[in-house]
């Protein structure tokens, strides 16, 4: 059963039929927060937990393909590594809110080890890959993936972008006539038996 949240956001549920078909199982806003104990720990500031939209695990694989945590970005103006990268850097304000909080599991340390502490304590594992899902890819993927701070303090867990045209790709390739469970999946079918090709 989807939540209602989940229905609200296209994206999300896109998230979900990908991971499902490709034999994830998922949780959905899992919470996470840094350490209270820990030193940077600021309560006016890290009070309120923040989450991930999707989480998938894989009970076949290994390693840090096991584990995907996902975070959603359907901001329909398409995502821009660079730009995006510069904005954080720059400590820029975007809709009321400082652009490094849209990541904050990637741009802040204490953020990011409550996000390996909460993955750990569901999976068992600390590896996993980290996944920033977009409607629409605006220059190179590369610039986000590679990106230094990030990955120090994601603790060289991989950072990957995954785009709606990817994930659709993929669903198409693999839908078939048995009914789907989720709307998005009956979508395709229908779109499928009526010999669209993407």
């Amino acid at each position: 059963m989807i939540p209602a949240r989940m229905k609200e956001d296209i994206l999300e549920q896109l998230v979900d039929d990908y991971l499902k078909f490709n034999g994830y199982f998922t949780l959905h806003n899992v919470k996470f927060q840094p350490e209270k104990t820990g030193s940077e720990y600021v309560q006016k500031d890290d009070c309120v937990a923040s989450d991930i939209d999707v989480v998938g695990f894989h009970p076949m694989l290994k390693g840090t393909d096991q584990t995907w945590v996902v975070s959603c970005k359907s901001w329909q103006a398409g995502f821009d590594p660079k730009r995006r990268i510069t904005l954080i850097e720059q400590n820029k304000v975007i809709s009321g809110r400082e652009a490094w909080q849209s990541f904050r599991e990637l741009v802040k340390k204490k953020w990011a080890d409550g996000l390996i502490a909460k993955i750990e304590n569901l999976t068992g594992s600390s590896k996993f890959t980290y996944v920033t899902a977009v409607t629409r890819l605006k220059g190179d993927p590369e610039a986000w993936q590679e990106y230094l701070p990030f990955k120090n303090n994601l603790r060289g867990n991989p950072i990957k972008i995954l785009t709606l045209q990817d994930m659709l790709s993929d669903l198409y390739k693999k839908t078939n006539t048995t009914v789907a469970s989720s709307e998005v999946g009956r979508l395709l079918q229908v779109i499928k038996a009526s010999g669209w090709k993407p």
